[in-house]
C-alpha cells in the first residue's frame, strides 16, 4: 500500500493523555519525539493546547497546554521535516492563547468539534490560519451525526479556508461499510481538500478502518504506539508504517520506544481491548461510562455494564 502523499500523525501523547491526564515523564516525550523522528513520521501530536484559566496544572500534566517552554524543552528548535501539531477544543482555549506562528514551535492546530459547533471551529481555525499556522478540523462524533446536520457541516466547511478535514469514529463504532459510505460523502462535499482519519479501536478494527480510508481517498493518517488512547485505544502506529510499505517509514524506532516506555506504562493503565470498550463501541455509545466502570471495583463484571448501558438507553427513550 504505496501511496507517496500519505501522511502520518503521531497522537501518541495527546490521545494517550486521556487516560493519565498527561502525567507523562519527560523522559517518555522525548523518547516518543525522538523515535517519531527517526521513524520518518510526518506529524506529531503533542497534547492539547488549553486555556490555564480552564484547568489546573495540579492536576493535569505539561501536555495538556503545551506551553512553549515545555514544548521546547522537550524538542529544541526542531529543525527537522518533522511537523508539531496540537489539538484544540471549542470552548477550551481563547484566541487570546495562541501566539503568531512566528513565535511559536507548534505547526498545525487541529481545531475539534461537535456538528453544533462547527461555525465555531472554522472561526478558530480561520484564527490560525491567519497566524500563520496549517488548521484542520476534526468533527467528533459522527456516527452520532443526523444526515442533514452533516450535510449542512460539509457545505460550510466546503466554503471555508479549511484545507484538512478529519473523519473521526469517536466511539469506535463503525464498520467497513460505514467509512465507505462517509468518505463517499466527504469526498463528493469537498473537492480539492485533503480528508484526514481518526479511529478508535473499541471493536478492534482501528486498523482495519486505517486502511479502509486510504482505499476510499484519505490521505492524513492518526495512529499511536501501541494503540494508547482514549479507552480502547487508536489505530497503532506500529501496524500502519509496517503496512504502508514507503520506505522513508521505520518502524523499529517505535519499537524501541514501545519496549522502553509504552509497553511499561500498560501495565499500570488499563488501555485497549477490554469488554467495557467493547459494548459501548457496539452500541454506538461514547467511552465515558465504559471508562467509568473501568476505574471502579467492577471492571470484570461484564454482564453488570451492559445491563447498566441498556437500562441507561431504555430510559431515554
Amino acid at each position: 500500500m504505496y501511496k507517496k502523499d500519505i501522511k502520518v500523525l503521531d497522537c501518541t501523547i495527546r490521545d494517550g493523555g486521556l487516560m493519565n491526564k498527561w502525567q507523562f515523564s519527560k523522559e517518555l516525550v522525548k523518547s516518543v519525539y525522538e523515535s517519531c523522528l527517526a521513524a520518518g513520521v510526518d506529524y506529531m501530536e503533542i497534547g492539547y493546547i488549553s486555556s490555564e484559566d480552564q484547568f489546573s496544572r495540579d492536576e493535569y500534566g505539561a501536555w495538556k497546554f503545551c506551553s512553549e517552554a515545555d514544548v521546547r524543552e522537550i524538542v529544541g528548535e526542531n529543525n527537522t521535516n518533522m511537523k508539531l501539531s496540537v489539538l484544540a477544543d471549542i470552548g477550551r482555549i481563547s484566541f487570546d492563547d495562541i501566539r503568531p506562528k512566528s513565535e511559536s514551535l507548534i505547526d498545525m492546530f487541529r481545531v475539534a468539534c461537535y456538528d453544533h459547533q462547527i461555525d465555531k471551529a472554522i472561526e478558530l481555525a480561520h484564527h490560525v490560519i491567519d497566524k500563520g499556522y496549517e488548521a484542520t478540523i476534526n468533527l467528533m462524533a459522527v456516527s452520532k451525526v443526523t444526515e442533514r446536520s452533516l450535510n449542512e457541516v460539509l457545505s460550510d466547511v466546503g466554503k471555508s479556508r479549511v484545507e484538512i478535514f478529519y473523519l473521526v469514529d469517536s466511539f469506535g463504532s463503525m464498520y467497513s461499510e460505514d467509512i465507505q459510505s462517509l468518505m463517499k460523502k466527504y469526498t463528493e462535499a469537498l473537492p480539492g481538500k485533503t480528508i484526514g482519519f481518526h479511529g478508535h479501536n473499541n471493536m478492534q478494527l482501528g486498523f482495519a478502518n486505517t486502511i479502509e480510508c486510504i482505499i476510499q481517498g484519505a490521505r492524513m493518517l492518526d495512529a499511536t504506539m501501541l494503540g494508547m488512547g482514549r479507552g480502547a485505544g487508536n489505530c497503532p502506529l506500529e501496524l500502519l508504517l509496517s503496512f504502508l510499505k514507503n520506505p522513508k517509514y521505520k518502524v523499529k524506532p517505535v519499537l524501541q520506544t514501545i519496549q522502553d516506555y509504552i509497553n511499561p506504562l500498560q501495565k499500570q493503565i488499563d488501555w485497549g481491548y477490554f469488554m467495557p470498550y467493547m459494548v459501548s463501541g457496539s452500541l454506538n455509545e461514547h467511552p465515558r461510562a465504559a471508562m467509568a466502570w473501568m476505574d471502579s471495583d467492577k471492571k470484570d463484571d461484564y454482564v453488570g455494564f451492559y445491563e447498566e448501558i441498556m437500562d441507561t438507553r431504555e430510559d431515554l427513550k
